[in-house]
């Protein structure tokens, strides 16, 4: 049976984003919608995609950055497993400084913030470039996804290029869809090394 993923590009991202291109190549079955997430209000965007869901009934939801946020959100609403990709939990703070102009829109954010702390530890798989250029909230990140499949690329920068999404996904593929034992990720396959942009 093939694994149903729905894929949450980040702010200004594309569809098709380096965690689409794993996936599809890991033989997943991968939904990608573009999302405006200038144009929409956060609460019209987490209906969007809560309604994507039950049409599409995916196994996984999949985020990165902004989409991380959302991906989280759905998780906890869902009850699916969900991994996320330099997810960006306080968009609140880090979207002004990307060149967000709709202030009226951070509230909302906020509110759904609280949400995140409800996401079942067992169901989350995370991977973070320590070297990101725009969340600077790692700590607090891994203060609260923090589990045997946290995982932490020290050379890893915002870009999901820079990090190695395909063996993540392979092995965290593995973890959700078989339940097996799983070894903590950094000690089986990480570090990599990676060419600097």
């Amino acid at each position: 049976m093939t694994t149903k993923i729905l894929n949450i590009h980040g702010y200004q991202g594309k569809p098709h984003n380096t965690a689409y291109e794993a996936l599809v190549k890991l033989g997943c079955d991968v939904i990608s919608l573009k999302l405006n997430y200038d144009g929409n209000s956060p609460d019209n965007i987490f209906d969007e995609l809560k309604l994507k869901c039950i049409e599409n009934k995916p196994n996984i939801i999949v985020g990165t950055s902004l989409g991380g946020f959302f991906a989280a959100l759905l998780a906890v609403e869902m009850g699916l497993p969900v991994f996320l990709v330099n997810p960006c939990l306080m968009p609140f703070l880090h979207l002004p400084r990307l060149g967000y102009t709709h202030s009226h829109e951070l509230k909302p954010y906020m509110r759904l913030f609280p949400k995140i702390t409800e996401l079942e530890s067992e169901k989350v798989c995370t991977i973070v470039g320590l070297q990101d250029e725009v969340i600077d909230t790692l700590d607090f990140t891994k203060a609260l996804l923090y589990n045997s499949r946290y995982v932490e690329i020290p050379q890893g920068k915002h870009s999901g290029s820079t990090l190695p999404l395909a063996e993540f996904f392979a092995q965290t593929l593995e973890y959700v869809t078989f339940k097996l034992p799983q070894k903590e990720l950094a000690e089986t396959v990480f570090p990599m090394d990676f060419e600097e942009d």
